[in-house]
């Protein structure tokens, strides 16, 4: 009896493996563009198109407004910041020592390497096209010509610089570890450092609306705010309404003329009032939003772990 029982087994484990094993959820994975291993690290829109970089070695990007993505490989890279150049074009900064640029529609991922600093960390694009690149060993590096040469200035700190903006052609910032601001205003032909934010601030990102007033994000939750361009700063308050309020803000950025920001938790804020207030919306997944942009009139694109990458509705909520 227990022998031909065996027999049975033995015979029903021949026929399964002599069936074709269903691929089918396999190839509907390969066929999606976001796929399940990205990491959403950057985003960027300018105004017609919007990009978003990977972890991955990906360049993903949207004609319309998020709703659906078209998928660019461009190799062992991975993309950690965007910015817009004033001819709609992008360029993003790979955490490998290269620069990478795409034309207005989002495509055609070129890239040229970087020496200095050697581990590119923020990237900015002024008003007269130049890029600029901050990063490890305090050095700000700057291009006219879409990054075929590249000149220096090494502010000689044991430190790496993780916000830069370019305001417009004469002022920018850039913020680092310990809280060194340096700033520059005759279009970085000389950088200078200031005070520096106490309490070893370590900055995340920076948005400035002019060179007179704007915001930096830093570890635990911090928000500070200037109003004479980075010589002084004050504690922004959180609201108190929700348990995600303090939340670390990874990327700042403006939406229809308010600072907004993404973080830590799932978390969307904005600066409401004198307050930064998180935002709720429609099924928020608490992990880390690295990226946010603004998409089109009351939506913003948010990145993140898991191929998220979505648009959410900045009135609903």
């Amino acid at each position: 009896m227990n022998s031909n029982i065996s027999v049975a087994a033995l015979a029903v484990m021949l026929a399964a493996c002599s069936s074709s094993a269903d691929l089918s959820a396999v190839n509907t994975e390969s066929a999606k563009t976001v796929k399940r291993y990205d990491i959403v690290q950057t985003l960027g829109s300018n105004g017609q198109v919007v990009v978003a970089g990977t972890q991955s070695g990906a360049a993903l990007k949207s004609t319309d407004g998020g709703k659906t993505w078209a998928r660019e490989t461009l190799g062992p890279v991975s993309l950690i910041g965007t910015a817009v150049c004033p001819d709609k074009g992008f360029i993003a900064i790979d955490f490998y020592h290269k620069v990478w640029r795409a034309d207005a529609t989002g495509a055609n991922w070129k890239s040229v390497p970087i020496e200095k600093p050697r581990v590119p960390l923020t990237v900015s694009c002024d008003a007269k096209g130049r890029w600029w690149v901050a990063g490890s060993g305090a050095k700000i590096s700057v291009s006219t010509d879409q990054g075929a040469t590249w000149t220096v200035t090494d502010l000689k700190e044991d430190a790496q610089f993780t916000a830069l903006q370019m305001v417009d052609d004469k002022f920018g910032i850039a913020l680092g570890e310990f809280g060194i601001v340096v700033t520059t205003t005759d279009g970085g032909a000389t950088w200078k450092k200031g005070t520096s934010i106490p309490g070893d601030f370590y900055p995340y990102a920076t948005l400035f609306l002019n060179p007179n007033e704007g915001w930096t994000s830093g570890l635990a939750g911090q928000i500070l705010h200037t109003r004479d361009g980075g010589k002084t700063w004050t504690k922004d308050p959180w609201s108190k309404d929700s348990q995600n309020a303090g939340a670390a803000l990874y990327q700042l950025f403006l939406h229809e003329g308010k600072p907004y920001g993404t973080g830590a938790n799932g978390i969307v804020a904005r600066y409401d009032g004198g307050t930064w207030k998180p935002m709720a919306y429609p099924d928020a997944v608490p992990v880390f939003l690295g990226a946010g942009t603004p998409v089109g009139p009351h939506l913003i694109a948010l990145g993140g772990p898991g191929g998220l990458v979505r648009v959410v509705d900045t009135l609903k909520n």
